[in-house]
């Protein structure tokens, strides 16, 4: 329906969907896409959608709660699953908590909270980037730290390495 909506070449759109309603016509959507650009849509979670959907109709992907053994697989399967050629990225959610020490290990808890010093999570996201990782969201986690503190380890120790 968005994708409707927001296209070039759609004014006053119709459309009759099976679980979200339906457009008569009677609304407008601007600004649309420029020239021949479509709308990029990102799935959140799995939302029951099978791997096939997720590899060829979402632009990319952001689940949680991964298993961190399973990145590659789920990488490739996607890949496999696809049809179009186009490269659909994945990703995944951590609840980040940087510790004081730098050098702290990164340990992951319940596939989704990441608990550890700056450097060790930046070469943990490095290491799940080679098994085709393309986006991390991070929600950092409240500490006893000052928030300026954390902020700064992070942009000095996490985002250097992820600049391209």
């Amino acid at each position: 329906m968005i994708r409707t909506l927001a296209d070039q070449g759609s004014h006053f759109a119709k459309f009759a969907g099976k679980h979200y309603g339906t457009l008569d016509g009677s609304i407008e959507f601007v600004p649309k896409m420029p020239g021949d650009s479509r709308l990029p849509m990102i799935s959140i979670g799995r939302s029951r959608q099978s791997f096939g959907w997720l590899a060829n109709d979402a632009d990319a992907w952001v689940w949680h709660g991964v298993n961190l053994d399973d990145t590659n697989k789920i990488v490739r399967v996607i890949k496999e699953c696809n049809k179009d050629n186009t490269w659909h990225p994945f990703g995944y959610a951590n609840f980040v908590e940087l510790l004081d020490d730098p050098n702290a290990p990164a340990r992951m808890y319940n596939n989704i909270y990441l608990w550890g010093g700056s450097k060790a999570i930046a070469d943990f996201w490095e290491q799940q980037r080679e098994q085709g990782l393309s986006h991390v969201t991070i929600n950092l986690k409240t500490t006893q730290r000052p928030f300026k503190e954390v902020v700064q380890d992070f942009a000095e120790n996490i985002l250097p390495k992820f600049k391209d």
